[in-house]
This record gives structure tokens, C-alpha cells and sequence, in this order.
């Protein structure tokens, strides 16, 4: 480190990771294992503006560069976006960053960070998603693939910043304070995340309600969260056949992390809300159906479990039989 930091005791290090929502949070340990290492850094990072919570709630995060792409992409003949993409491109030449790390490896991710001050580093051609990507970098380093997202982001920015990973990862989050929510009473909750973005990831109905009613008999209350008008239709209809169930209002991001942090146990497909309730350090059953899990499942040590993989869904009795392991944190499943 001493050879890339030598004029300054306060390294400033730009990140980039802009989406999506489980990709961002699987970036929060590289925060973490930084300030580990070099306590005094500054940490900037750049991400897509729906997920600049996220960064945020690291308190080792000084700046969140926000980038809206997803929206630029269909409004290149706008005014407005090239406005703001040429605030985007002032924003970062303004800053003077050490180093910029890319743990996205994309053409896009590759792209945004070119403009900025400092050594650009990220994946090798072996290693990126996109190989076209590494023609961008000044400096690219060799990363496994076949490992957990997770891993691979801490592996390739130890090696641009020179040191020596040790222990597990650390999230380094805690849910946001706001205020109580006035539909939620003060009982005992779980989260059911019974939406996601592909038809494939979702779990069946009838193992939803299944699971919802032994919660009920345990006397945990099911919050089933919505981010679009068909999954608030299947909310609803899981909510009015799950005893006292509840379908909440649209929450926003912030909203959803303070529900998944007060909660006695999460269990959800393979969404990104799920990595926030492990992330949290709550108890986290993920589902998955149609994704291996060893690649980008749950991964927040033993706060959380992954069941099932490609074409092979966990039925209600194994998701309802993996609750014990989380009896000695969460006192309302007890009797699991």
C-alpha cells in the first residue's frame, strides 16, 4: 500500500458498483475490509440512483455518486439526461481519487469510471464479465471465477490495495432509524419476499400460504412487501389467506431495510431484498428455484441459509425446517 499511498496518510479511493440491488450489497465488505486496513481512507462510490441507500448505510462511505444509465439509456436525444450526464462527468473530474476500483466489470461500469482522477483498476480479461472492459483499466488483476460474489469483490480490491484479506466478511450495516410504521403492530414479525424479477425465481402460492399459517401458529405476524401492481395483487392475495397477515403500503428502499431489520426471520427467493436482511444480520431462509446459490446466493454466515437450485425449489417443509437453526436469535420461533 505504501507504494500507491506514499504522499498522503488519508487515501482517497473511489468504488463502482451501480447495480443491481444484491450486486451493490455484495460490495458492502470491500468498505469494510478497507477501513480495516487503512482507517483513515475516503471512501467514494459511484451507483445507479434507486440504489444509493444502499451505500449509505455504510458509515465509512463518505460520497454517493449517484448515475441514473438505466434511464439515460432511453433518453439519449434528451436535454435534460446529457445535462446530467455532464454534471455526472463534472462531479467526478472534481474529486482527486488515489485509486478507482471497478468491481462490476462491465463496458458501462468501465465507462463511468474513466472519467476519474487516479489509477482506474478492475477485473483482468480473465476475470471480468465483460472483457471489453479491461481495455479501460490502467491496472487489471486476476480473480477466480466459480467463487461467491462476495469473495470476488474483497479478492480483486485486496490486490489493488495491497493487502492481505483475513477473516469473514463485514457487511458494516445497520438498518436506518425512522420512524415507526403506524400499520405494523408492536408483535413479533417475519418478512415473506414473494417477489422477484424473473417468472422462474418465484415459489409457489400454495407453499407461501402453507408457511404463512405455521408462522400464524407460532404467533409471528407475515409482512408481505410489494414493489409492482402484480405483486401487490399476489400480496393481497397471500395476506388475505394467511391469518393476520399484512400487504403494507409501497415501500422505499430505506422503508424496506428498517421492516427486514426489526424482523424475527426473513425468508425470500432470490431477490435483492433478501441479501438486505442477511446483509442486516437477520435471519434469512433464501429460495431459490431457477439460480445457483453457491454464486450469488445468501452469504452472511450463519445468519442465513440457502435452499434449493436450479430447477430444484425447496418444498414448505424444508424452508419451515430450516427456522430451527435461527431458534437461539429469534425467541418467537422458539418452538420451532
Amino acid at each position: 500500500m505504501a507504494h500507491l499511498f506514499a504522499d498522503t496518510q488519508t487515501p482517497h479511493i473511489l468504488l463502482v458498483k451501480t447495480s443491481s440491488l444484491g450486486d451493490v450489497l455484495h460490495n458492502l465488505p470491500v468498505v469494510s475490509d478497507i477501513v480495516r486496513h487503512y482507517p483513515d481512507a475516503k471512501i467514494d462510490w459511484v451507483v445507479e440512483e434507486s440504489f444509493a441507500a444502499l451505500p449509505k448505510l455504510h458509515p465509512a462511505v463518505r460520497n454517493v455518486i449517484t448515475v441514473a444509465v438505466r434511464r439515460w439509456r432511453g433518453k439519449l436525444l434528451s436535454v435534460a439526461a446529457w445535462r446530467e450526464i455532464g454534471a455526472f462527468r463534472g462531479t467526478l473530474a472534481a474529486q482527486h481519487y488515489d485509486i478507482a476500483i471497478d468491481t462490476q466489470g462491465l463496458l458501462k461500469s468501465a465507462l463511468l469510471m474513466r472519467g476519474a482522477q487516479g489509477l482506474r483498476c478492475g477485473f483482468d480479461r480473465g476475470s471480468a464479465r465483460e472483457p471489453l472492459a479491461t481495455g479501460l483499466y490502467q491496472r487489471t488483476f486476476s480473480v477466480a471465477t466459480g467463487q461467491h460474489a462476495v469473495e470476488r469483490n474483497r479478492q480483486l480490491v485486496a490486490q489493488a490495495l495491497s493487502y492481505t484479506l483475513a477473516g469473514q466478511a463485514d457487511y458494516g450495516i445497520r438498518p436506518p432509524a425512522i420512524a415507526r410504521f403506524a400499520w405494523l403492530a408492536d408483535a413479533p414479525y417475519a418478512v415473506l419476499l414473494h417477489a422477484t424479477s424473473r417468472a422462474d425465481k418465484l415459489w409457489g402460492e400454495a407453499n407461501w400460504i402453507e408457511l404463512g399459517h405455521y408462522l400464524h401458529e407460532k404467533n409471528i405476524r407475515c409482512i408481505l412487501p410489494w414493489g409492482s401492481e402484480a405483486e401487490q395483487a399476489r400480496s393481497l392475495r397471500l395476506a388475505a389467506l394467511i391469518p393476520d397477515a399484512v400487504s403494507p403500503p409501497r415501500l422505499s428502499l430505506n422503508e424496506a431495510a428498517a421492516l427486514l431489520g426489526g424482523a424475527r426471520a426473513v425468508v425470500g427467493v432470490d431477490t435483492g431484498l433478501a441479501h438486505l436482511a442477511a446483509a442486516l444480520g437477520v435471519p434469512t431462509v433464501g429460495i431459490y428455484t431457477a439460480t445457483d446459490p453457491a454464486l450469488t446466493g445468501l452469504y452472511a454466515g450463519r445468519s442465513a441459509v440457502n435452499l434449493g437450485n436450479i430447477e430444484r425449489a425447496p418444498d414448505t417443509v424444508a424452508v419451515i425446517g430450516a427456522l430451527p437453526a435461527f431458534t437461539d436469535i429469534s425467541q418467537g420461533i422458539a418452538a420451532c
